[in-house]
């Protein structure tokens, strides 16, 4: 984003194919293709934003077959017994990572997500632990078990089994006998949720159990009860998990149903152990419908991969032999999520999660406008920044006036909300006031830290233990000491903009732009980030200046090994809009994806305004991401775009534009 000169409608040629093939080099792959349909489980949830996971256990990392599977069909593992007390905690206050730090290690670098399982349960539970006899010291011992685990695990893991199984079988509907219950009563569970939600803030919470998948159950009742309460009264739970082992009937009639009330006290749901006596088609398919029929059921995981694997393997409960062939409630599964499973060529790419060749999309109207005070005359709100965390969207924005630029924060829970959210200002806090503009938001899970990188004339960020609390940044600091020497070179008449910070499992990189045609790329590692930052490179030019000018955004595509690049363009209308790429490594080239001003990624001729055409601009933005930690993940299909635009008819000083925020919501995704 560039505050220093006014663009308004200054006119920019169409762009020629000599401009296009400067961002190609010979070798890129090609662009994606118009297909979304996959053909492996991961990557077909991950069109709808979910997963499909597996149970992995550490002593079978070693066969090839058994990982050969893992590492096509599956984008979330949990691991089998490796984090249960009687392994992380056999002697007390004695802990032991190394087999669950294999798996979660493994899982990391191929960008899995991890289910962590289980911090608290009954079972599997050390002596020294059920002959505890006195209350306060049993609490004390939980209490630090939960906090040790979570805390060595922390950004690592999308979600906690923290309770396992704590409710009885039969018509009760109460608590189990258990050495918790019997000596810290019902509140016990109360109390692991509220310490693993202060040693993790950023992991989904979850109780899972048995037999709680049919409605009319006792026991699915008192689960229900429970989660009702605790919802009512915040106690920090964000899922329920259903283990979901079927006998050859598979599911109940009302599976879906209880999946959909429990959603509906506002968790999520997940299926976290699926496994059905001699996999019938019909008994998963049903399985899978239940769950994508309901928006909150955000992932599936079967207990095992192969039959041999699995802990009923008499019953040959799973979706591969014992020899990893898939069996025919593979196909049934897949086709229930929506995929298929035709046999690709070995010359296909990996990822099956394809982007498409062309967009369309709809947008809302304005849905944030600026709110001055007596010491904030703001005229436009721009550059959004968004995560979607603890059930909420936090958005940052510049706030731009004829005085200059400085940065906003506000928090809701609901897109209807946005209007009415309050907005913090960060110049009252550490960032400090002055030119601060263009914010990019996320987590640094590694860290454990929110980072917020921005512009201040060089590239600065602050950091923040809690995204919500605004008086928690930092002062800013520079990635670079100066200007680096490749940028002075080729910025001309431009300035220097729009910092991106993005990371792979190895490096991260800073991608900036000069409005002067050049897009820039510095990276460091993964261990040394923020410091460190060289190998400043120019990644993509254009001889026209507005057709690669500025607002440039990069992200990982769920359940592929594709990276997106967005570039803000100047149309010949003298309108802005977005430029697409494609690569399969963020050192790589790229390749154009929806690239042209006739086959745009996103331009008001291929955005429809149910509410009214409150703007032609589609101009600095960013998308809704699957999570918000440094990978920056996208889903590959229903994006939405949060992105400013502005009454077609303003005009005047550009600092004073009337820029508001809207929401963008892909039309065409056929997932």
């Amino acid at each position: 984003m560039n505050p220093l000169k006014r663009l308004g409608r200054r006119r920019a040629s169409v762009l020629s194919l000599l401009a296009v093939a400067a961002l190609v080099t010979p070798g890129a792959a090609t662009a994606a293709p118009d297909a979304v349909r996959a053909s492996t489980l991961g990557a077909q949830a991950a069109q709808s934003g979910r997963y499909f996971g597996a149970a992995v256990a550490a002593g079978k990392l070693g066969d090839g077959t058994y990982t050969t599977v893992l590492d096509r069909e599956f984008n979330s593992v949990t691991p089998e017994n490796e984090m249960k007390w009687d392994t992380t905690e056999r002697s007390r206050g004695s802990f032991n990572f190394a087999p669950a730090d294999q798996i979660v290690n493994r899982a990391t670098a191929r960008g899995q997500r991890v289910r962590g399982h289980t911090l608290v349960w009954h079972s599997q539970l050390p002596s020294w632990v059920g002959s505890i006899t006195d209350a306060n010291t049993l609490r004390s011992v939980m209490n630090n078990h939960i906090t040790t685990v979570a805390n060595h695990y922390k950004g690592r893991i999308h979600s906690w089994d923290v309770v396992n199984e704590a409710f009885a079988d039969g018509g009760s509907g109460q608590h189990r006998p258990s050495v918790f219950q019997n000596l810290l009563g019902d509140g016990f569970i109360e109390q692991a949720f509220r310490t693993a939600r202060s040693a993790d803030p950023a992991a989904k919470l979850c109780y899972n159990d048995y037999n709680i998948e049919n409605w009319s159950d006792a026991k699915t009742q008192g689960v229900h009860r429970m989660v009702r309460d605790f919802k009512a009264r915040g106690v920090p739970i964000d899922c329920v998990g259903f283990q979901a082992h079927f006998g050859t009937g598979g599911p109940p009639s009302s599976f879906q149903t209880t999946l959909a009330n429990f959603a509906a006290l506002g968790v999520d749901v997940q299926i976290t152990e699926l496994d059905i006596a001699q996999a019938p088609t019909a008994a998963y398919a049903n399985t899978v419908r239940a769950c994508m029929n309901v928006a909150r059921c955000t992932g599936i995981t079967v207990w095992g991969i192969r039959d041999s694997d699995s802990w009923r393997s008499g019953e040959n409960p799973l979706l591969f032999d014992r020899n990893g062939n898939k069996k025919p409630a593979y196909q049934s599964t897949l086709t229930a999520m929506g995929g298929t499973a035709a046999a690709r060529s070995a010359a296909a790419p990996r990822s099956a999660a394809a982007l498409p060749a062309t967009f369309s999309w709809s947008s809302s109207g304005a849905l944030i406008a600026p709110k001055p005070d007596a010491t904030h005359n703001i005229a436009g709100i721009k550059d959004p920044s968004v995560v979607h965390y603890n059930g909420k969207y936090h958005v940052f924005a510049s706030t731009a006036s004829s005085a200059g630029y400085n940065l906003v924060y506000l928090n809701f829970s609901d897109w209807s909300q946005a209007g009415s959210a309050t907005h913090h200002y960060l110049d009252r806090t550490a960032v400090g006031s002055g030119y601060r503009a263009a914010p990019q938001v996320f987590y640094n899970a590694p860290q454990r830290l929110w980072y917020l990188v921005y512009q201040t004339g060089n590239a600065s960020y602050s950091t923040n233990p809690d995204i919500s609390n605004p008086n928690g940044w930092s002062a800013p600091r520079n990635f670079y000491s100066s200007m680096p020497d490749i940028i002075r070179q080729n910025i001309g008449n431009g300035y220097w903009v729009d910092m991106w910070v993005i990371c792979d499992s190895a490096n991260c990189y800073l991608f900036s732009s000069d409005d002067n045609g050049h897009l820039y790329r510095s990276q460091t590692t993964v261990g040394q980030f923020p410091n460190g930052f060289t190998n400043t490179v120019i990644v993509a030019q254009d001889s026209n200046k507005y057709a690669l000018f500025e607002a440039s955004n990069v992200y990982k595509v769920q359940g592929s090994n594709q990276y997106l690049l967005l570039v803000e363009a100047i149309g010949s209308d003298g309108r802005r809009y977005f430029r697409s790429w494609t690569t399969s490594s963020l050192a790589g080239s790229w390749t154009p994806l929806a690239a042209s001003e006739s086959n745009p990624f996103a331009k008001a001729s291929n955005v429809t305004f149910p509410a009214g055409a409150w703007t032609r601009d589609i101009s600095h933005g960013e998308m809704i991401r699957a999570g918000y930690d440094q990978t920056l993940t996208i889903p590959s299909c229903r994006l939405q775009y949060l992105y400013q635009g502005m009454n077609p008819a303003a005009g005047g000083d550009y600092n004073t534009l009337p820029w508001r925020l809207g929401l963008l919501t892909q039309t065409n995704s056929t997932c």
